[in-house]
């Protein structure tokens, strides 16, 4: 549709120790909402997606940014690959966490995919120097009115034909849910500091840690804000993005 010749590469179907609840209930069964999407002629590379991070970030060292819009299986599984990783990826960008204790999942503290995952983030959180961190309450700071999104999507075009029909099951559970008046788009959010970091107008670094066992806290993303825990500083978190900036990259993306 956007004429990208782009491989997609299959990665991990599971979490890497525990079974964890999967959000079709949000975004369909299939992820796109289940309307019957037709499939795409383009097949699946034979290679596996975290063999993929290795060789690509080899082949092209220093010039790939990371940008992780789901659980962190994958780059947890590239990392136990080769450890080096890091260091020839000189941006990494998580969209995850919530650096307050306000989540979206069963557990109240946690969002979903570090909550996915909690292992893998942990792996990741501990390895990489640094990285980029665009959590859940970011995300709910930065919404879009639906009055706004609606106009957007009724442009004569195949991109916002495409976002309407997928986007519809999770724009109405939004609004029966969460009871809100305003669109929340957590993935766009990440793209958009990719895409325009320039538009990012304030960042914390902070050290950050995942929570592994706790009954109530599994998944949490622990932040050491006041830095009394000597722990590494390794995540500058996104505290606010130029609103006005992102609806303009929301716009583009769906003319």
């Amino acid at each position: 549709m956007v004429g990208a010749d782009t491989p997609a590469f299959p990665g991990a179907c599971d979490p890497l120790v525990r079974p964890a609840e999967d959000a079709a209930f949000v975004h369909g069964q299939d992820g796109f909402g289940d309307v019957e999407l037709r499939l795409p002629q383009r097949k699946p590379e034979a290679e596996h997606a975290a063999a993929a991070m290795v060789r690509l970030a080899r082949l092209h060292p220093g010039e790939l940014t990371f940008v992780m819009l789901g659980p962190l299986t994958n780059l947890a599984l590239a990392l136990k690959l080769d450890p080096e990783l890091p260091t020839r990826v000189p941006r990494l960008v998580i969209m995850g966490g919530a650096v307050n204790g306000r989540g979206n999942v069963s557990r109240a503290t946690s969002e979903f995919n570090i909550h996915f995952d909690p292992e893998a983030a942990a792996v990741v959180f501990d390895a990489w120097p640094q990285f980029e961190l665009v959590d859940w309450e970011a995300t709910l700071a930065h919404g879009i009115p639906f009055a706004d999104l609606a106009r957007w999507l009724t442009v004569d075009s195949p991109r916002a034909r495409f976002y309407d029909a997928i986007s519809r099951k999770t724009r109405e559970w939004m609004r029966a849910r969460r009871n809100t008046t305003h669109w929340h788009a957590a993935d766009g959010l990440a793209m958009a500091v990719v895409l325009d970091p320039t538009a990012a107008e304030h960042w914390e670094t902070r050290s950050v840690k995942i929570e592994l066992d706790g009954a109530l806290t599994r998944g949490m993303s622990v932040v050491d804000w006041s830095g009394r825990m000597d722990w590494r500083l390794q995540s500058r978190i996104l505290m606010r993005y130029r609103i006005g900036r992102f609806a303009e990259l929301i716009q583009a993306a769906l003319a």
